[in-house]
């Protein structure tokens, strides 16, 4: 898909959505100029054994944004785009996104710029490994928590996890979420971020004039979220999944297909293309289709203010992050098309990586029926604070849920006060 001009910068980004807000809830130019600054942030230069016996000099960033509720959360990427505004821009957002669902954290993000897919297992082990070392005195259960993100998984996590505990001279589990269980990781998080996406577009619904059951449902993206997602609204609201896509193609049928057979499929052959009795279809042609809900769960900037006016889904639930580009906001609310933004529609994955700590700080762990019931509860009650919210001020759900999450954020900064 061709984009559209793109900010250059994420960081900027980030600091013009502050600023809206800002604007809307007349806050101080004191607070405003606090939350568009990082706490702290860590840029660390290490080397680390290659395989061929050569030492190579890596370059990793950790950036705690604002610690006013609580230590701070969020994932370390493995890419090699990434740099340090793009982490302070992910740091903030990560703030948002733990305050709209009300969570006891702040935000945070991490970054190495490397290319993961050219390095064997040991290398990425040593590259974490020494990382881990570099910023251990930064990270912490009562600090900042790390967890995976992109080209980052349970495994990397697990040495984190390890070699922190090693430094320490005892086991942490807690320093770091989406670890393997037999380490300490919780129940139901491989499928959170989908399964909190399904409570949320549920409970939408009917505001947005759409019903889910019989409803139907193009999803942008087979992947993790985007699969679960689909299973969870098939299996357990009766929606029809007409249309699907990965990044060979997508696929369409207008009585609908079953999730699980179309896993079976990719499995199988490595796509969703190709599936028995589907029509292909590209991924932009997946976007303006005539669907009641379109679920971006791919890549970022997908919907912009070109292809926005085609959009005919009445619901759109951003299980990507930044699917949408500005712009493109104001065209779908004045379409008066429902989108659950990214910081809550997605937010089912920070969601049950607190759940994920909190087992581990007290060393007892809860059953998946447990962790599904608590996150149902947050998503709901998050989706019903933001669109009071998107309700009071006369706007659309991105910016009342960085209303709701810049309030509380703002709120315990104040109550706090400045020390000394």
């Amino acid at each position: 898909m061709a984009n559209e001009t793109v900010p250059a910068n994420p960081y900027e980004t980030a600091k013009r959505q502050i600023d809206i807000v800002a604007d809307l809830l007349g806050l101080d130019p004191g607070t405003r100029a606090i939350l568009k600054h990082p706490k702290r942030e860590l840029t660390v230069n290490f080397p680390v054994r290659m395989d061929d016996g050569g030492y190579r000099v890596y370059t990793g960033y950790r950036v705690q944004y604002n610690m006013a509720r609580g230590p701070t959360k969020g994932g370390i990427r493995y890419h090699p785009n990434v740099s340090l505004d793009e982490v302070r821009a992910l740091a903030a957002w990560m703030t948002w996104k733990c305050a709209v669902v009300n969570l006891p954290y702040g935000g945070a993000k991490g970054g190495i710029i490397c290319d993961p897919k050219h390095m064997s297992r040991g290398e990425l082990e040593r590259m974490t490994r020494r990382y881990a070392s570099e910023i251990s005195s930064f990270i912490g259960p009562e600090i900042d928590i790390p967890a995976p993100d992109v080209y980052t998984d349970s495994q990397t996590m697990a040495w984190i996890m390890d070699t922190y505990s090693m430094q320490k001279g005892y086991s942490v589990p807690g320093v770091v979420t989406g670890k393997p269980i037999a380490l300490g990781g919780s129940e139901g998080r491989g499928e959170a971020t989908g399964r909190g996406c399904a409570y949320v577009i549920r409970e939408a619904a009917e505001t947005a004039g759409v019903r889910v059951k019989d409803g139907a449902v193009a999803i942008q993206g087979f992947g993790n979220a985007g699969s679960v997602a689909a299973n969870i609204l098939h299996d357990e609201q009766g929606a029809r999944i007409v249309a699907v896509s990965d990044s060979r193609g997508g696929i369409w049928k207008t009585e609908g297909m079953n999730p699980h057979a179309i896993e079976e499929h990719k499995q199988k052959t490595g796509s969703v293309v190709g599936f028995p009795g589907s029509t292909p279809m590209s991924n932009e042609e997946l976007l303006e289709a005539k669907v009641d809900i379109l679920i971006p769960a791919a890549l970022e900037n997908q919907i912009t203010r070109t292809n926005a006016g085609k959009i005919q889904a009445k619901l759109v639930a951003e299980a990507a992050n930044g699917p949408t580009l500005p712009e493109a906001d104001q065209v779908l609310f004045e379409k008066k098309v429902t989108v659950l933004p990214d910081v809550l529609a997605n937010a089912g994955g920070v969601t049950v990586s607190y759940f994920e700590w909190a087992q581990d700080i007290q060393g007892y762990f809860w059953d998946l029926e447990d962790v599904n019931r608590r996150l149902e509860h947050t998503m709901t009650r998050s989706y019903a604070e933001v669109h009071a919210a998107a309700q009071k001020h006369g706007v659309h759900n991105r910016t009342a849920a960085y209303v709701v999450a810049i309030q509380r954020v703002a709120e315990a900064m104040r109550i706090r006060g400045i020390y000394p």
